[in-house]
């Protein structure tokens, strides 16, 4: 770990994520709630307001005005009961959500470099997040739960948000769009916002397992109710999935057969997946990916797919970690950094590279070492060449 000033900034910027995600769903519940109390209330004061102007001029008995009252009441009920459910079905309460991942974030700003034991204790939790992200996003609930719970970071992790997504996507391998057309329904403020068009698919797929289970009068009521709102935007879809009409799964080919393909569900899988990370501002990885991604780019170097060359002590080199390297772009270094093979410690002015005659060089203390141990003679571990201590060339670093 460096013991160099901490980057703030490039902090805050990697953890936007981490404080949009309630952010957003805390705006949505408002959104749902405000349309909730629009909808109830504006009948409620046109009633009140209507009794008012008959009860002054005496249009009103006592009777009918007790009825419109209980009417009013009973809307009342009705919103304090649906404002309710909403709360209770967004999850953890969202604003203590806001409120405790907003906390964590401020710690850092706090911490000045790198070596101070806040920090370190600051990135073991982001560490634990990170697992518990992985783990979600890889349908290892119960191994997040557990972990979140022991280490105290439930508000600090979004396992209600990937418990409804896991929930939707089981629901579309089940081939069923019910679930996740709800969803639509709930953010299709949203959706229209970034003109995703994951509502449209999810009913042309359900038009095509009615065709294809040859309900075809099922097929023209759904399609004349669903499908043909859509037709100045997927007029060629519309248009090619009428034909399946007259195409069964059996007798079906080209881009009607691809129609019926059952593939067709794991890519709405994928869409489903990409808009609900689009809504919550998640981004497609993992987060522990992209930091180790951010890590991998800082030390990729052509040398570390060569086979002549590898170093056993960079993580580049090792083939794991080199597979997951492959989709990160090489290190550039404006000032060179040479590491000694031998020690693994940085050769600099303090710690000089020596080199053997046939170019291989290593620190000045690991020759030094060598050479200690065996009457001045020192040894290239890689070709076994031997010379005297004396004989090595200082090398300069540029």
């Amino acid at each position: 770990m460096s013991s160099g000033r901490l980057n703030t900034e490039g902090i805050m910027l990697f953890e936007q994520p981490f404080a949009r995600v309630p952010y957003e769903n805390y705006r949505k519940v408002f959104r749902t709630s405000q349309k909730h109390i629009e909808k109830e209330l504006g009948p409620v004061q046109t009633a009140s307001h209507e009794l008012t102007r008959r009860a002054k001029a005496g249009e009103v008995n006592s009777e009918d005005a007790m009825k419109s009252i209980d009417h009013m009441i009973t809307r009342i009920e009705s919103l304090k009961r649906k404002l309710s459910e909403l709360q209770s079905s967004s999850g953890t309460p969202t604003l203590s959500v806001m409120k405790d991942r907003l906390q964590h974030l401020s710690t850092i700003e706090a911490i000045q470099s790198e070596s101070e034991p806040e920090f370190t204790r600051w990135a073991d939790t982001r560490l634990e997040r990170w697992l518990v992200d992985w783990s979600l996003r890889h349908g290892k609930e119960r191994t997040a739960r557990q972990l979140a719970q022991e280490r105290g970071i439930e508000s600090l992790v979004d396992i209600d948000l990937f418990s409804d997504i896991r929930r939707i996507e089981d629901s579309l391998r089940g081939q069923s769009c019910t679930e996740a057309l709800a969803w639509c329904s709930e953010n299709k403020a949203a959706l229209r916002k970034l003109k995703n068009p994951l509502e449209f698919d999810l009913r042309f797929q359900e038009f095509i397992e009615l065709v294809r289970a040859r309900k075809l009068e099922e097929a023209i009521v759904y399609q004349k109710k669903y499908l043909i709102q859509w037709y100045e935007t997927h007029q060629a879809q519309i248009h090619q999935a009428s034909a399946l009409f007259a195409y069964p799964p059996s007798t079906a080919f080209g881009a009607y057969k691809r129609l019926y393909d059952p593939n067709r569900w794991s890519a709405l899988i994928q869409s489903f997946r990409l808009a609900i990370y689009n809504l919550s501002t998640l981004p497609t990885e993992p987060l522990l990916h992209l930091a180790m991604y951010a890590g991998l780019a800082s030390l990729k170097l052509p040398a570390c797919y060569d086979p002549a060359t590898k170093n056993p002590d960079c993580p580049i080199c090792d083939d794991a970690l080199g597979k997951l390297a492959e989709e990160v772009p090489f290190s550039h270094h404006v000032n060179s950094t040479i590491v000694c093979r031998i020690t693994g410690r940085i050769m600099d002015e303090n710690n000089w590279p020596l080199a053997f005659k046939n170019g291989y060089a290593y620190s000045k203390e690991a020759m030094e070492d060598m050479a200690a141990r065996n009457n001045g003679i020192v040894t290239c571990p890689r070709t076994g060449e031997s010379c005297h201590f004396s004989e090595l060339r200082k090398v300069f670093i540029s």
